[in-house]
């Protein structure tokens, strides 16, 4: 059971991410919306909120059933959080971006529609998995929610085509690491030509027995 107190400090991680991918470049202007799990529901950023300029106080509270309880109005991805949640119950922080490289990548065309990205690092295998491509919908569109929550369990990653990557793990903070590795996978696929060839599946087979990693 996650207390008052744990809710204060979600809020905080929440901002302290959100400052974090800001400051970097991962998200512009109002791009973007964070959310953590607690006790009674979850906390996600407000609708057209900077993550770079986040106030705790501000972070909207919506219970089990995504109704909104308290806070600014929540993000209009709320019933994408919402599936995601439901879909998995080890989930307990979700960021979305629209990071440049990763929003590029879907422009120039991935690698396919179930990997948008090859297994080039052994870090992408081992922090991020398989990417599926979730085709164009307007922001907030509830087929989005839909497709994803079907994936919810299988994956950690979908990247929006023309929108950008959604990323859930066990914490915000996870979320927000597996996030950068993606997008760094895809800076590089993207600069480098010719393309690199993905490693093996023996090399992917020796990541996953010394790390006890799922590919």
């Amino acid at each position: 059971m996650i207390s008052a107190h744990g809710d204060a400090k979600l809020r905080e991680e929440i901002c302290t991410i959100g400052a974090s991918l800001y400051a970097r470049g991962y998200t512009v202007g109002s791009a973007g919306n964070i959310s953590a799990r607690c006790d009674d529901g979850w906390l996600i950023t407000p609708t057209d909120a900077c993550l770079g300029r986040l106030d705790p106080a501000d972070i909207a509270k919506v219970d089990a059933q995504g109704r909104h309880v308290s806070g600014a109005r929540p993000s209009k991805t709320l019933e994408l959080h919402r599936r995601i949640y439901e879909g998995n119950a080890e989930t307990r922080g979700i960021v979305h971006t629209h990071s440049t490289s990763l929003v590029a990548l879907t422009l120039a065309g991935v690698w396919s529609d179930e990997d948008v990205l090859p297994p080039i690092t052994p870090y992408y295998v081992m922090k991020v998995g398989h990417v599926p491509l979730v085709r164009y919908r307007r922001p907030g569109d509830p087929q989005v929610a839909a497709e994803i929550a079907g994936r919810a369990a299988s994956v950690r990653a979908v990247l929006l085509e023309r929108l950008g990557p959604v990323v859930w793990e066990r914490s915000v903070s996870h979320a927000s690491y597996a996030l950068e590795e993606l997008e760094e996978t895809a800076r590089l696929w993207l600069m480098t030509t010719p393309r690199p060839a993905p490693l093996d599946q023996s090399a992917i087979d020796e990541l996953c027995d010394t790390f006890n990693v799922r590919w």
